[in-house]
């Protein structure tokens, strides 16, 4: 099923649908309403045309002020979604290259990962968009995308805890976080984020820069681990930070679960 998640695009990375699961009541979450994808700066014609015919309602953006600037996302002349973001800076870098700073091999840039997911949850920014990005969803008025720059860590956090809120099974939102891993063309994302990383911070080598544009269990298990420690558990966490009560839970479910 995963390769049928995926959308075929020129420009825009990491483009897939991540409904579909099943959950904890025997329903389903809906396919053609969940969209996540990386920036669309180099969206082709082509591309556009086909995000239009997904008929977005909303398009969630973790990035930041200084991110939007410098890769503006481009249009459909159609395009009339309601854009949620924080006009601010949500990273003082974006995650992968943040992480990359002093990383010297591999399995340091592992660990700098792993740091970095668990920070993620106390980044008051972030969390904003968070709320906008429930809060959007819980009114079921369509289809919507969420993305920030590589699509893949702050965006990956909100599509996990969605998953969990609408009572996926925590190993299917782990293998939808790992579709990054897979998800179209690899090679041409990664070259992406080599340039963005040796922009700032000199020559890495490409294994280095394979790790920091690519997911691993232990990133997403690393934020859940510090939102556990310090909220006693993801749903509390949902609850007391994220305003997602037992009401906002259930409006979520009606519209974006099926049985």
């Amino acid at each position: 099923m995963s390769k049928d998640r995926i959308l075929p695009l020129e420009g825009v990375h990491n483009f897939r649908d991540y409904g579909g699961y099943v959950t904890t009541n025997g329903g389903r979450v809906k396919r053609g309403v969940l969209w996540r994808s990386g920036q669309h700066v180099d969206a082709t014609e082509d591309d556009l045309g086909r995000i239009a015919e997904l008929d977005l309602k909303h398009v969630i953006d973790f990035r930041g002020r200084s991110e939007r600037t410098s890769y503006p996302c481009r249009r459909h002349e159609d395009f009339g979604a309601q854009v949620l973001f924080y006009d601010g800076e949500t990273a003082a870098l974006a995650p992968h290259v943040e992480a990359a700073e002093g990383v010297l091999d591999v399995e340091s840039a592992h660990a700098k990962m792993e740091a970095l997911y668990s920070r993620l949850p106390q980044r008051e920014p972030v969390l904003h968009v968070m709320r906008l990005y429930f809060d959007a969803l819980s009114k079921g008025e369509g289809a919507s995308l969420v993305h920030c720059l590589a699509g893949k860590d702050r965006t990956g956090m909100a599509v996990a805890l969605l998953h969990h809120t609408l009572g996926v099974h925590w190993d299917d939102a782990m293998e939808d976080f790992l579709l990054t891993n897979t998800a179209g063309n690899i090679e041409a994302r990664v070259a992406a984020g080599a340039v963005a990383v040796r922009d700032k911070w000199g020559n890495i080598s490409d294994d280095t820069i394979r790790v920091l544009m690519g997911v691993d269990e232990r990133y997403l298990a690393a934020m859940r681990k510090a939102v556990e420690a310090e909220y006693g558990s993801l749903d509390a966490f949902l609850k007391d930070v994220l305003g997602v009560d037992e009401e906002r839970r259930e409006a979520l479910r009606l519209h974006l679960v099926e049985a």
